[in-house]
């Protein structure tokens, strides 16, 4: 469902007469566009934004409703990708090569070696 308003910003004397803010709704709880596994998915991902069940986008940073329709469409869509997409695979657990342990080893021991060549005690 969308919704129009004044929105803040540059216009002109043009600004005080449009409605160029522009709020979409998806309700996300009775949709049917969704199939069933990513309508729950995406309903416990955004859980945090819903109200009543229902996802709200706002856009206003167009001067003309038309782009601000445009961009609160594509904001709403990457929002819903985003919300329905698989949860990533787990990661697999390696061990560490051992030549890098030996070289964060070797590393270290350098710079022990840097500091404590620092201090003053052979000097006077």
């Amino acid at each position: 469902m969308w919704r129009f308003s004044r929105a803040s910003g540059p216009g002109g004397q043009h600004v005080n007469t449009s409605d160029t803010q522009v709020e979409l709704r998806f309700d996300l709880a009775n949709t049917e566009a969704l199939p069933p596994v990513w309508k729950e998915r995406a309903l416990e991902r955004l859980a945090g934004r819903l109200v009543d069940g229902v996802v709200s986008v706002r856009a206003s940073e167009h001067r003309s409703q038309w782009r601000n329709r445009e961009a609160a469409a594509v904001r709403l869509a990457s929002l819903l990708a985003e919300a329905t997409a698989p949860p990533p695979r787990p990661r697999k657990a390696t061990r560490i090569p051992r030549g890098i342990n030996e070289r964060r080893l070797r590393e270290k021991k350098q710079r022990s070696q840097t500091k404590r060549g620092r201090s003053g005690r052979d000097w006077g």
